[in-house]
C-alpha cells in the first residue's frame, strides 16, 4: 500500500498566529512545522500488510484478512492529513506541485518496477497464459495510470469471491484508489482554507474539520447505499472509501482525539487491536464490505492511532514499536507490491508446488524482494537530488516517462503474443466443430473407445480460460434479483419446451444445450444467477446477497409457472452454503430445498434432470498442466470431490426426477484428472471448458429425450 512518509503528531495545528519558520530550498513546506515519529504507527502498517498477505497466501485461515487495506486507509488519512495541515499552518497554502513531486518520487519507482516485472511476465506464454492475455494487458496499463479500481468497477469484478483466476495487477486497485486521494485532499483542504479566510476569519483547522468531516459522512452513508445496491463496484469507487482516508484525517486534526490518558489509550490501543483480529478471522468473501461492515476495521485502526500513550512497555503503542514490527512496516509497501504477482505467477513455474512448504518458501521470497527493494529502489529514488534539488515538474515528468515506458511494454506484450492469442481462439472454434475421435468424456463412456489414448491436451492449458460460454447477459450476478431469462433454439409453437436453471454450474453447460436445442428443434429458456442454485432452503450468507438470491428464486418460480415446460434441467456447485435453521445439519437443508424446488414442477407432471456435480480444484489445474504431465497434474479425490453432494441425495426416490452421475468419467478410484480422453477438462478452478461439456452431449441428450418421450 502508499506509504506515506512516517511523520504524524502534529503540533499546533492550523493556528494562524503561528509564524512560518524559514524553510530548506530542498524541502517541501509540509515539514515547515515541527512533528515527531510515531513507532506504533509503523507498527500498525505491520499489522495491515501482514493481514493482507497473510489472507492471499491462506484465504481459508485469515478470511478476512482483507481488511488490511482498510488500515492502510485510515494511515494515509492520518499521516497526510498532519503533513498537508502543517504546510497550511506555516505558509496559508499548499504546493501542489512539490507535494504530489514527493508523492511520485517515493511511491513510483517500486510501483512501476513491479508493473514492468508484470509486464514482461505477461509477455512469457510460460508465465502468464495466453488466455490471460488481454486482461493482463488492459489491467497493467490501468495500474499504471492509476485508475485500476475504475477499470474493476465499470467492470463490475468481485475482488472477494473471483471466479476465474485474476490478473497479476489485481491488488493495484487499493494503489489506484490511494493515489486518487493524494489528488483530491490537498484541493479539499485548500477549498476549505480559502473558506475560511473568506468567511470565517481564518479559522483553518475549524473550517478543514468541517469540510472534511462533511466529506466523510457524504462518503459513508453513500458507500452503506452502494454497497447495498451494487457491491462489486461499491469495493473499489473511489467515493465509497474517502470516509476512511477523513476518520483518520479527523484523529490528526481533532486534539482531543489524541487519547494521552494511560488507561484510555490502553484500552483504545489493545481495544483496536482485538477488533481487528476479530473480523480478519470472522469477516469472509460473503461479507457485504465495504458498507456498514468496513466501519469496525477502520474504527478499529483508528483507535490504534490515537492510543498516544508511550508509558508501559505492555502498552499497545509501545509493543507495536517493537523493531520487528517497525521492519515490516518500513517494507510493507514493496511487500504488498511483490506479494501478489509472485502468488498468481509461482505455480506456472515449473517445479514449484501448492505444499505449504512451497507457499512458506514463497513467503519469504515476498520479503527479500520487499528489502531490496526498499534499500535499493524506494530510499534512493526518494532522496535522488538530480530530482530533489529540481523543481516539481522535472520528478512529475519524469513519472509520466516512467509511466509511459511501463504501458509501452505492456503493450509489446500484446503485440508478441496476439498473434498465438487469435490462433487460439481459431483453435477452439474449429474443435468445438470438428472434436477429435474418442474425445473426452466419449474415452470413458463410448464402449467403442475403450483402451484409447491421447498425447494431445486440446483446448491447450494456456487458452482454456477462453473455452467458455458467451452469452453473459444470461447471467445474473451478486446483489441483481432479476429473473432474467433467455431463449434459444426452435420458434415453432409446437417445439418442446426445456428449461435450463442453476448457479455457475449450470450456465456452464449453457452452449452445449444451444446447439442441442438446435440440432433436436427444442426451445429453451435459460435461468442463471452466480451462487444461487434452484432451491428452496435460503443460503447461509447474511446481507443483501442472500436476499438476492430469495428474490430471484421466487421471481424464477413466478416465471416458471407462466411457461408450459416439458422438462427442466438443473445443475450446481455441491459445496453451496446453506442455512441450516429448522434442520439437523446444512446438507439435509440443501437436500429439502432441492425437492421443494423441484416438486414445484414434478407436481405439474414436469419431469426433472440433475446432474451431479463436477470435482473443484484449489486452484485452475491448467497452472499445472503447462509446466508438467497430465498425470503429475492429477487430484487426491478426498481433496478435489464432495462426496455427499445433496443433488444427489435430493434427486434419490424423488418422483419424477432423473439423476445423471458423471463422477466415474472426472475421477477413478483414488484420483480425479483434468485431462480426459485428451480434453483439457477445467478453464479454471472448477467450471468445465465448453469443449469439455460437449463430450458429454450424447449422455445429456439421450436424458432429456427419454423425459420428452415419456410425457407423449
Amino acid at each position: 500500500m502508499p506509504q506515506p512518509d512516517q511523520l504524524s503528531g502534529p503540533q499546533n495545528l492550523g493556528d494562524p498566529r503561528e509564524t512560518p519558520r524559514a524553510l530548506r530550498p530542498d524541502r517541501s513546506p509540509e515539514h515547515a512545522e515541527p512533528s515527531r515519529f510515531l513507532p506504533h504507527v509503523q507498527g500498525l502498517r505491520a499489522i495491515a500488510v501482514l493481514l493482507v498477505v497473510l489472507y492471499h497466501f491462506w484465504p481459508g485461515r485469515l478470511p478476512g484478512g482483507y481488511v488490511g487495506v482498510d488500515v492502510f486507509f485510515v494511515i494515509s488519512g492520518f499521516l497526510i492529513t498532519s503533513h498537508l495541515m502543517r504546510e497550511l499552518a506555516a505558509t496559508g497554502t499548499v504546493r501542489l506541485g512539490q507535494f504530489w513531486a514527493r508523492r511520485a518520487r517515493r511511491l513510483l519507482p517500486a510501483s512501476l518496477l513491479v508493473l514492468l516485472f508484470c509486464a514482461l511476465a505477461a509477455m512469457t506464454p510460460y508465465l502468464t497464459p495466453t488466455s490471460a492475455l488481454p486482461n493482463e494487458v488492459q489491467e497493467i496499463v490501468a495500474s499504471t495510470f492509476y485508475v485500476q479500481n475504475w477499470l474493476l468497477a465499470f467492470t463490475s469484478a468481485d475482488y472477494l469471491g473471483q471466479g476465474g483466476e485474476p490478473t497479476t495487477v489485481q491488488h493495484y486497485w487499493s494503489l489506484s484508489l490511494e493515489e486518487q486521494f493524494y489528488v483530491m485532499w490537498p484541493l479539499l483542504m485548500l477549498l476549505a482554507a480559502w473558506i475560511a479566510v473568506k468567511w470565517f476569519r481564518g479559522r483553518t483547522r475549524s473550517t478543514v474539520v468541517v469540510v472534511l468531516g462533511a466529506v466523510s459522512v457524504a462518503s459513508f452513508v453513500f458507500c452503506v447505499v452502494f454497497t447495498l445496491t451494487n457491491p462489486a463496484p461499491a469495493y473499489f469507487v473511489t467515493f465509497g472509501r474517502m470516509w476512511q482516508f477523513g476518520v483518520g484525517a479527523l484523529v490528526a486534526l481533532v486534539p482531543l482525539l489524541r487519547v494521552k490518558n494511560p488507561l484510555v489509550s490502553f484500552v483504545l490501543g489493545w481495544g483496536g487491536i482485538l477488533v481487528l483480529l476479530f473480523v480478519a478471522f470472522r469477516f469472509d468473501g460473503q461479507t457485504p464490505f465495504p458498507g456498514y461492515a468496513a466501519a469496525l476495521p477502520t474504527l478499529g485502526a483508528a483507535a490504534i492511532i490515537a492510543a498516544s500513550n508511550t508509558e508501559r512497555w505492555w502498552y499497545p503503542t509501545r509493543v507495536l514499536a517493537v523493531r520487528p514490527m517497525r521492519f515490516v512496516g518500513d517494507i510493507s509497501y514493496s511487500l504488498y507490491l511483490w506479494h501478489w504477482p509472485l502468488i498468481i505467477i509461482a505455480p506456472s513455474v515449473p517445479f514449484w508446488g501448492l505444499t505449504i512448504y512451497h507457499r512458506v518458501a514463497l513467503l519469504v521470497i515476498c520479503f527479500v524482494l520487499a528489502w531490496l527493494t526498499k534499500r535499493f529502489v524506494e530510499d534512493p529514488v526518494r532522496g535522488w537530488k538530480r530530482l530533489t534539488v529540481r523543481p516539481p515538474k522535472v520528478s512529475l515528468w519524469a513519472s509520466l516517462a516512467a509511466m509511459l515506458l511501463v504501458a509501452g511494454t505492456a503493450g509489446a506484450a500484446w503485440a508478441v503474443n496476439a498473434p498465438a492469442y487469435e490462433a487460439g481462439v481459431k483453435a477452439i472454434a474449429q474443435l468445438r466443430a470438428d472434436p477429435p475421435p474418442c474425445f473426452g468424456a466419449a474415452a470413458v463412456l463410448d464402449p467403442s473407445c475403450a483402451g484409447t489414448v491421447s498425447d494431445t491436451i486440446l483446448p491447450a492449458p494456456g487458452f482454456a480460460g477462453v473455452d467458455r460460454p458467451t452469452d453473459e447477459q444470461c447471467f445474473v450476478q451478486l446483489n441483481d434479483a432479476r429473473p432474467e431469462s433467455c431463449e434459444f433454439g426452435s420458434d415453432a409453437a409446437d417445439a418442446p419446451r426445456v428449461v435450463l436453471i442453476g448457479d455457475s454450474h449450470a450456465y456452464q453447460l449453457l452452449s452445449t444445450f444451444q446447439r442441442m436445442a438446435e440440432r433436436n428443434g427444442w426451445h429453451l429458456t435459460t435461468f442463471f444467477k452466480g451462487a444461487c442454485p434452484w432451491n428452496a432452503t435460503p443460503l447461509a450468507t447474511a446481507g443483501a446477497f442472500g436476499d438476492a438470491c430469495t428474490t430471484w428464486r421466487a421471481g424464477v418460480a413466478d416465471a416458471l409457472s407462466g411457461i408450459n415446460a416439458d422438462v427442466v434441467f438443473t445443475a450446481a456447485l455441491a459445496t453451496t452454503p446453506y442455512s441450516s435453521a429448522g434442520f439437523d445439519s446444512a446438507h439435509d437443508a440443501a437436500v429439502a430445498g432441492y425437492r421443494e424446488a423441484w416438486a414445484t414442477m414434478t407436481d405439474r407432471g414436469v419431469p426433472v434432470i440433475t446432474v451431479v456435480d463436477n470435482p473443484v480444484w484449489e486452484t485452475d489445474p491448467n497452472k499445472c498442466l503447462r509446466t508438467r504431465g497430465a498425470d503429475q497434474c492429477d487430484g487426491a479425490r478426498a481433496d478435489v470431490l464432495k462426496e455427499d453432494d445433496p443433488l444427489r441425495a435430493a434427486a434419490e426416490g424423488a418422483p419424477d426426477v432423473t439423476l445423471l452421475d458423471f463422477t466415474d468419467v472426472y475421477c477413478d478410484a483414488d484420483t480425479c484428472s483434468p485431462v480426459i480422453g485428451g480434453a483439457d477438462v477445467y478453464r479454471d478452478q472448477d467450471h468445465l471448458t465448453v469443449s469439455f461439456v460437449d463430450s458429454l452431449a450424447p449422455q445429456f441428450e439421450a436424458a432429456i429425450s427419454a423425459a420428452l418421450a415419456a410425457r407423449q
